[in-house]
Order: C-alpha cells, then sequence, then structure tokens
C-alpha cells in the first residue's frame, strides 16, 4: 500500500494524506499533481506492508520525495 502526504515547507507538522493506494502509478500521478502549481507544497510517498512497531505504530518506508 502507498500513502501520499503532502507537507508545507517540509514542515512534518503540515502533512496531509492526499491517497492510499496499492498502484505506485497511481500514487506517483497524484503526488506531482497535489503539488503542481503549488511551490510551497511537497510530496511524500511511503510503502507499507501493513506491519507495525511495539508501539502500534505503522511502519512505512519513503519511497519517493519531491525536491
Amino acid at each position: 500500500m502507498y500513502h501520499v502526504y503532502t507537507e508545507r515547507n517540509h514542515s512534518e507538522f503540515s502533512r496531509s494524506l492526499v491517497i492510499e493506494t496499492p498502484d505506485y502509478d497511481l500514487a506517483m500521478e497524484k503526488a506531482e499533481k497535489a503539488i503542481s502549481g503549488k511551490p510551497d507544497l511537497s510530496y511524500i510517498v511511503e510503502q507499507t506492508d501493513g506491519s507495525v512497531n511495539s508501539y502500534g505504530e505503522l511502519i512505512a518506508t519513503v519511497v519517493a520525495e519531491s525536491d
């Protein structure tokens, strides 16, 4: 499962979920579309397999980020 987030000025506190999808290509398309024309936004695409750590938090791996 891929999770696409946007952030304002690379601040984790401003992170917003855009979409959850099992399709990588769709995730990248939505990520690019979410920040187009918005220079203060960046995107992060994370991949998860449903595993959680000992605190019950989802374990995610960043697979793509905007510059």
